[in-house]
């Protein structure tokens, strides 16, 4: 976070209370930095550019035996699908009043600057998991302003579908999104299917997931540790064989994930992803262009210290093979 100071602030009231207001914005961005699970999802990047164009590129085909003194086979790759990612411009400001200032009211000052950083933070954390929220659809409206942002993946579908085409032709569609409640079994099933897909060639990938996200509810919250807390024996049943997915997830919860499909126990949406895989490859991008700018100005009408804060900033998804999302009960495919 950058914070700058209007010139001649200095000389006025306001000058002296200008270093604890920093520190109370710095102090809050810091708290809330620790709280977030964005960067356990999404590749953060940065960027000095307007925008960065993500793609990636197929891959060769196989050797080929051709004999003694045979020709060399010709193989070619080509670009991938490729997406363009635009940082949008974020704002907001609030002001201290010249009278708080006078009568020593910092106690007001720091739940004013605590509320700005929390809606800063706040707002980030709910764009990115809105994405998630909203991702089996092309577009998601945000705030509120309603302003709609276009969340296709690189390859121009919804980033969980169950019709993602091959750039290639050389396989068919694939599909990330399924409608299983959760379960021990949905769970190994969900896992076998993210490790069986393809890339365009139709090769297998490299797809192995390694992290659980939920909501932050109890309801699935003891269906997952159900499943994966115990190492003998399958949860709930008199089955005392090994439990081979005891100790093996990262579990990801958080309250801005929407519960889509219901509210009894069962219908709670889940997702999978491989975390090295998104991270590795850019599957979901949040994209930094300017950090937080904090500025300070004393407004002639009213004397009050108008705290401005401005930043350049956007969430995108580009790949979609390291992730699954299931909607028990809606559209998605069902796990057999």
């Amino acid at each position: 976070m950058i914070f700058s100071k209007a010139a001649g602030l200095n000389d006025s009231v306001f000058g002296k209370s200008q270093d604890p207001i920093k520190m109370m914005l710095t102090d809050q961005k810091e708290a809330f930095e620790s709280e977030s699970v964005i960067d356990k999802i999404f590749c953060m990047d940065e960027t000095g550019n307007f925008a960065e164009k993500y793609t990636y590129e197929t891959s060769l085909g196989d050797f080929e035996a051709v004999g003694e003194q045979g020709a060399y086979p010709e193989s070619s790759f080509q670009e991938g699908f490729s997406a363009i990612v635009e940082p949008d411009e974020w704002k907001l400001q609030f002001s201290v009043t010249q009278t708080m200032i006078e009568d020593a009211k910092m106690g007001k000052v720091k739940q004013k600057a605590y509320g700005f950083m929390k809606s800063y933070h706040r707002g980030r954390e709910k764009f990115g998991l809105g994405i998630l929220n909203n991702g089996t659809s092309s577009s998601m409206l945000f705030g509120n302003n309603n302003k709609q942002f276009d969340i296709r993946g690189a390859d121009k579908k919804a980033l969980f579908a169950t019709d993602h085409p091959s750039i290639t032709g050389g396989y068919g569609a694939q599909s990330n999104y399924i409608s299983n409640p959760f379960s021990y079994d949905s769970l190994c099933l969900a896992e076998e299917s993210m490790q069986y897909i393809r890339n365009d060639d139709g090769e297998i990938m490299d797809i192995s997931p390694d992290t659980i996200i939920i909501p932050s509810k109890a309801r699935i919250k003891k269906l997952v540790f159900d499943a994966i807390g115990a190492e003998e024996g399958s949860p709930n049943t008199a089955n005392n064989s090994f439990n081979f997915q005891y100790g093996r997830w990262n579990v990801i919860m958080t309250p801005y994930l929407n519960n889509t499909a219901g509210i009894t126990a069962g219908t709670d949406t889940w997702y999978l992803a491989d975390s090295k895989w998104m991270e590795m490859y850019e599957g979901l991008i949040f994209l930094d262009r300017i950090p937080l700018n904090v500025r300070s100005y004393v407004d002639e009408k009213t004397d009050a210290n108008i705290i401005k804060g401005r930043a350049r900033w956007v969430a995108k998804p580009n790949r979609w093979n390291g992730i699954l999302k299931a909607d028990p009960g809606l559209s998605g495919t069902l796990l057999t």
